[in-house]
């Protein structure tokens, strides 16, 4: 059981784990982040894989996602990149660790189009009394493999 004044990123690994192996328990938690989340709710990303210190994210190509060049919209990409990026980090936190992005950068190489994939490999920092700030990575790639873009998000990482 997780702890009354645990961090997101905890409870989001405890939901995850109790409905990812259920059928349509990776649809169910998709729709609860985007709930949660409703910022990132808006580009309806499918959680494939979650555990600490990895994620991997699905964005389906649809026009509420793409821009005037009939491609995925940049702001798309980098709310998927940072998304990514933060659950694969945050799940692998101590439940009295919370984190917030403050800053995030995102690479374009190519045009974004069609089912798109986020994966996030990070390894798990040690954060003790102080804040701290971790960079962790996200590529985006396409339904050939290529990476299309490349989020990087500092986080600050501290007690509860």
């Amino acid at each position: 059981m997780v702890a009354a004044h645990a961090s997101p990123g905890a409870k989001m690994l405890q939901l995850w784990q109790r409905l990812a192996p259920w059928p349509g328990g990776r649809w169910l938690f998709s729709r609860i982040l985007g709930r949660m989340v409703p910022y990132t709710g808006t580009i309806s990303p499918r959680i494939r894989e979650l555990r600490p210190g990895y994620a991997r994210i699905e964005l389906r190509d649809r026009r509420r996602v793409r821009n005037h060049l009939n491609s995925i919209h940049a702001i798309a990409l980098a709310n998927l990149g940072e998304v990514t990026s933060g659950l694969a980090m945050l799940t692998g936190l101590p439940p009295n660790t919370r984190g917030i992005a403050v800053k995030i950068s995102t690479e374009y190489f190519k045009k974004a189009r069609g089912l798109l994939v986020a994966e996030t490999h990070c390894e798990l920092p040690k954060v003790e009394d102080e804040d701290i700030e971790y960079v962790v990575q996200a590529d985006i790639r396409d339904h050939e493999g290529v990476v299309v873009a490349r989020t990087t998000a500092s986080w600050r990482l501290g007690p509860v």
